[in-house]
């Protein structure tokens, strides 16, 4: 999933400026589940807002909706007249959400209310860990589920550096190195042949490096007027 973390309350104001009518919208999917910016953070967010504003002597009033999806257009279609109303929108989405807003919302100035922090799943009850780097180009089948992109410090894709020491990172003491969590899931599953394949250098052009990524489904795409009546 996309983790996010709020921005401090400093900053937030920081980017609503002026504005006296703030809509706060939350996000019902990803940053839900990780506590950043649903409806129970919209709403503690907007009163908190209201308060602030109390005591700043200004009189700025700020309301809450949350939608299912920001990144999808049936759903802001669904607060077209909150948004029509507000001085500021602020996203509780992702980076995504956030654009989806305001792409969808030319008039609207939108802003974000979140730093949007990687992919990735939660060890425990408050801590998440990033697991994906969207590299466009998945190496899991040979490195046992483990991804050596987002979970090597330097993304290795033949081994470890001659920095790590006894199974740490170099960079953290307190971070495992990929490559012996590579090495230590390979060997347990008997397929430690795979670790000496050598892997090519890589094609950095299935990540960001090719500029913004978009697929295409032809068989799921909705077919055109002209194809329809042919």
């Amino acid at each position: 999933m996309i983790v996010a973390e709020q921005k401090p309350l400093g900053e937030i104001k920081g980017l609503l400026g002026e504005a006296r009518k703030v809509l706060v919208v939350g996000c019902g999917t990803c940053v839900t589940v990780c506590f950043a910016g649903g409806e129970r953070e919209a709403s503690v967010l907007s009163s908190l807002l209201r308060m602030s504003s109390k005591i700043d002597g200004t009189s700025t009033t700020a309301t809450d909706v949350t939608v299912q999806r920001q990144c999808e257009w049936e759903y802001l279609d669904a607060i077209r007249e909150l948004v029509a109303d507000a001085d500021v929108v602020l996203s509780l989405g992702c980076g995504v959400g956030v654009q989806a807003l305001a792409e969808h919302y030319p008039e609207a100035v939108v802003v974000p209310g979140l730093n949007t922090k990687f992919m990735g799943m939660p060890l425990e009850q408050g801590v998440w860990a990033e697991r994906c780097a969207a590299c466009g180009d998945c190496l899991l089948g040979m490195t046992g589920g483990i991804c050596p992109i987002a979970r090597c410090a330097k993304q290795l894709l033949n081994g470890p550096c001659g920095g790590s020491s006894h199974g740490k990172c170099e960079i953290d003491p307190e971070i495992d190195c990929a490559w012996q969590l590579i090495h230590d899931k390979l060997q347990a599953q008997g397929r430690l042949d795979l670790i000496m394949e050598i892997t090519p250098p890589k094609d950095w052009r299935t990540s960001r490096d090719g500029g913004p990524r978009k697929i295409v489904r032809e068989d799921l795409k909705l077919p055109t007027p002209a194809a329809s009546e042919a």
